[in-house]
């Protein structure tokens, strides 16, 4: 078995970086996969690092593959990796295509894949055998999983960085899924037993008692766990008055964590910022994590936003999450989480959370060496509520206490009651302690109880004889992976052969090409646009519109107003019924650019002189500066003469000019443009030329950010430079043109 294994991801770590990752070649002998590593993997070397020309404090080891920001084109392509972890949050559904997404957020810098699991399997009391698309969520299972930490075997080997793979150890199936996750390599979980009883109602008494056994399994295999507080703040009636007792739900399950025999290192809490704007966020939020982390400074903490904020606005959510980022900077937090518009709009969409990484890199970066450019100040606001949150949390905790304990305090709903404690306002969640999923379950080990495996929590009655209780039967699956018994999937129609037969097509041959979202295949897209209309009338408009494109199953994911009676911005979800074949795409190739050396010879035996300008009412010169400037490698760097006429030029000016020093070619620019002056000025550029009869004479160029190559031969121009052009791509096509013209001539 294991040599089979072997050389199968053998013949996996041959994917190229431009290849697919075919999920058939996962599933291959996916009874024989032995996960390559357990436990928690930290980002190594952090610390001060020179990344480019950059130094950098907080950063970590950079990628062997990954997709730089997009203004590291600037910057030398560089791609820096922040210190703390980053976490990618999947939920589609279907594992096939979560493998593919978390390809996608590992060359952008994630390593922490977290599988939401479906909230139904919380009242599962065993394992899910097969993958049931129609249970919601992602569910559970061991194929689910092998399959997961094997793909992600092969992209850590691609990225270069060890690569998380996280899930839920919540329900009453608790104990059963932390063996399943401590056998299959997952390395970290979300475990609290207080998660089970006041938002499952699983039984408080069988809550603990699984959350113990779970946490034993997962400590036996140096699995992080992340505990589930975070939940208050999503469900109070007013989350920033629950802080106290988040500190509370906290400390009792690092307590208990900690009696099970669990490291401090191994405990990570789940922090969740309790406001967001337009509330004065950074004055309650900051004070909050700031307690938090003096409360439980040898513990991880995990950041993330607090998604009972979080509408169907992009940019609303991105402006939060770059504030909770400040916070994360500011008060060292270890795994920095991205929650994108997916929550509002209920989307798990791809390009959404790869974004959410990017903002989590970018804004990390940006904030690079914070603490030793600004320091919390603690002689005012933040001192005074560090001060009032920790008394409130302590008070609170002594009053549990006194109430009987954690359970009376359930009973009595003293959790996620609105009010600000000591207040009360009676709306808390309240549970019996005889009552919910799985009550009375809980039975005492007779005394020649013993189980044969070799982590255990509580009494096993162990012969002296035994160093281990799973010696008599040679190991137990946690020492021998070739004892567990793998089932495949049980469904002959609702499985992951099924639905790779039906997207084949679109994955591997690419002889059929459509839009993707959620699930390859899935032909959905999205499409925005501003209608001068009201919000109500712009929805219903904007369905009007796609239905007339022949958009299928369209619905308005996201309206914003713009002003009551101007208008409305709206974006619209739906199926696009066409498909085109990429092999009959009219695509031309990549110009091909002259080494340096033959560009400068070119120019050194016969010169060359042009005309530059930024033309019309444009005042912008930057990036004209950027393609001739020799400080940027511009045009002049290869010994062209060029003469810089400054911003605003009129286009008669800039011919008068190159008639007067017999000029070679003319560049002309146009950034800022409306109504379609940047065509108007390339063709007005054209018809003088003509008009002064030295078109034949003379290259001209037109650029800027709304122009390509396309727009501007329409135009009547040589070519055309968009966003991103470099000095030698003009510089090359200007030699490739004169010696063009002199073979023609």
């Amino acid at each position: 078995m294991a040599d089979n294994n072997n050389q199968n991801q053998k013949k996996q770590e041959n994917l190229s970086t431009d290849e697919k990752l075919l999920i058939e070649d996962i599933l291959h002998d996916l009874d024989k996969y032995r996960p390559k590593r357990k436990g928690w993997a930290w980002r190594e070397e952090q610390g001060p690092r020179q990344v480019g020309p950059f130094n950098y404090k907080e950063v970590s080891k950079s990628l062997k593959n990954s997709v730089p920001l997009p203004a590291a084109r600037s910057f030398q392509e560089i791609d820096p990796q922040p210190d703390c972890v980053i976490t990618s949050e999947i939920a589609s559904g279907r594992f096939e295509d979560d493998i593919r997404r978390m390809r996608m957020a590992a060359w952008h810098g994630a390593d922490h894949m977290m599988v939401i699991r479906t909230a139904g399997q919380s009242h599962f009391d065993g394992l899910i055998e097969g993958t049931p698309e129609g249970v919601g969520g992602i569910p559970i299972s061991r194929k689910q999983l092998r399959a997961t930490r094997k793909g992600l075997d092969l992209i850590e080997e691609e990225v270069g960085r060890p690569l998380n793979l996280h899930s839920y150890v919540s329900g009453v199936s608790g104990p059963e899924i932390a063996l399943l996750f401590a056998e299959e390599g997952v390395n970290g979980a979300h475990q609290d037993p207080q998660y089970n009883v006041l938002y499952r109602n699983v039984n408080m008494v069988r809550s603990f008692v699984d959350a113990a056994v779970a946490k034993n399994l997962m400590k036996s295999v140096d699995m992080l766990q992340i505990d589930g507080a975070h939940n208050a703040n999503a469900t109070a009636r007013e989350a920033w008055k629950v802080m106290p007792e988040l500190m509370v739900q906290h400390a009792i399950n690092t307590a208990y964590s900690r009696r099970i025999g669990m490291p401090d290192e191994l405990i990570s809490l789940s922090s969740v910022p309790p406001t967001a704007p337009p509330a004065p966020a950074l004055t309650y939020d900051l004070p909050y994590a700031v307690a938090l982390r003096e409360l439980f400074p040898k513990n991880n903490i995990r950041a993330q936003m607090n998604t009972k904020y979080i509408e169907s606005d992009t940019r609303e959510a991105t402006v939060t999450h770059v504030l909770n980022l400040l916070i994360s900077r500011l008060t060292r937090a270890e795994i920095q989480s991205t929650i994108t518009p997916d929550e509002g709009r209920n989307v798990p969409w791809h390009h959404f959370s790869v974004q959410a990484v990017d903002t989590a890199k970018q804004a990390l970066l940006g904030m690079d060496g914070l603490k030793d450019l600004v320091e919390i100040k603690r002689d005012g606001i933040v001192g005074e509520r560090v001060r009032e949150l920790k008394e409130r949390a302590v008070l609170f905790f002594e009053e549990i206490l006194e109430t009987g304990g954690y359970f009376k305090a359930v009973e009595e709903g003293y959790f996620v009651d609105s009010g600000f404690y000591p207040e009360r306002n009676g709306d808390g969640i309240q549970r019996d302690i005889d009552g919910g999923v799985g009550a009375n379950t809980i039975v005492k080990r007779d005394e020649d109880y013993m189980a044969p495996v070799c982590e255990h929590f509580g009494y096993n009655n162990l012969p002296q004889e035994w160093d281990s209780p799973c010696e008599p039967v040679d190991g137990c699956t946690l020492c021998d992976h070739d004892k567990i018994a793998y089932i495949d999937e049980l469904d002959d129609e609702d499985n992951v052969e099924k639905r790779l037969e039906k997207t084949e097509d679109y994955r591997k041959a690419e002889k059929k090409l459509i839009p993707e979202v959620e699930w390859a295949a899935d032909r959905i897209a999205c499409l925005t646009m501003f209608l001068p209309v009201s919000e109500r009338v712009a929805e219903y408009a904007a369905l009007e519109m796609v239905g007339k494109m022949g958009w299928e199953d369209a619905e308005v994911i996201h309206k914003y107003s713009m002003q009551p009676a101007e208008g409305t911005y709206v974006e619209v979800k739906g199926r696009v019924p066409h498909e085109i074949n990429p092999s009959e795409l009219d695509i031309p190739e990549p110009e091909e650019l002259l080494p340096e050396d033959e560009i400068r010879d070119y120019v050194s035996e016969n010169g060359m002189k042009v005309v530059a300008a930024t033309v019309g009412e444009d005042e912008h010169s930057v990036g004209m500066r950027e393609i001739i400037d020799i400080k940027h490698g511009g045009i002049e760097a290869f010994g062209i003469k060029t003469d810089y006429l400054g911003t605003s030029v009129p286009v008669e000016k800039v011919v008068d000019a190159a008639v007067e020093i017999d000029a070679d070619a003319i560049l002309i620019s146009t950034i800022i443009t409306h109504g379609d002056v940047h065509r108007e000025n390339m063709k007005k550029l054209h018809q003088l030329c003509v008009e002064k009869g030295m078109r034949d004479k003379v290259i001209l160029i037109g650029g800027g950010t709304q122009v390509n190559d396309d727009i501007a031969k329409e135009s009547g121009l040589d070519a055309g430079f968009g966003r991103g052009t470099k000095g030698i791509n003009v510089a090359s096509y200007l030699v490739k043109q004169m010696k063009e013209d002199a073979d023609s001539n």
